[in-house]
């Protein structure tokens, strides 16, 4: 699946993974050497994050059910914790900078596919 700013029509990610499970959301990226350019991982349900023994730091969009930017955290470095949006539903994380370089904020129109 390819993750596309629809606002600023720039592409996030052209390889996105799914985590919807409990194991695959529990797992997330942890294990992970980095999060390669032009990579991604949307985790739902989900409105808060942690990177507790992540390697590198990551950028982080927090999406409502029409996947509208409700929040941003960008290069989230590891063993930290995000905020918590109770009106996000769903996660979008991506390699660190690629919401800065794509000019995504808050009201921004995410599309997965």
């Amino acid at each position: 699946m390819r993750a596309v700013d629809v606002n600023s029509g720039t592409e996030l990610a052209q390889d996105v993974s799914v985590a919807d499970t409990f194991l695959s959301r529990l797992r997330g990226l942890l294990g992970k050497g980095e999060l390669p350019q032009g990579q991604g991982l949307w985790i739902k349900p989900c409105n808060s994050v942690h990177t507790f023994g992540m390697k590198f730091p990551i950028d982080v969009a927090f999406l409502d059910v029409e996947l509208r930017v409700v929040a941003v955290s960008t290069t989230l470095s590891p063993n930290r914790l995000s905020g918590f949006y109770p009106k996000a539903s769903s996660v979008l994380e991506l390699p660190a900078g690629t919401l800065d370089a794509a000019l995504t904020t808050i009201g921004n129109r995410i599309e997965i596919g």
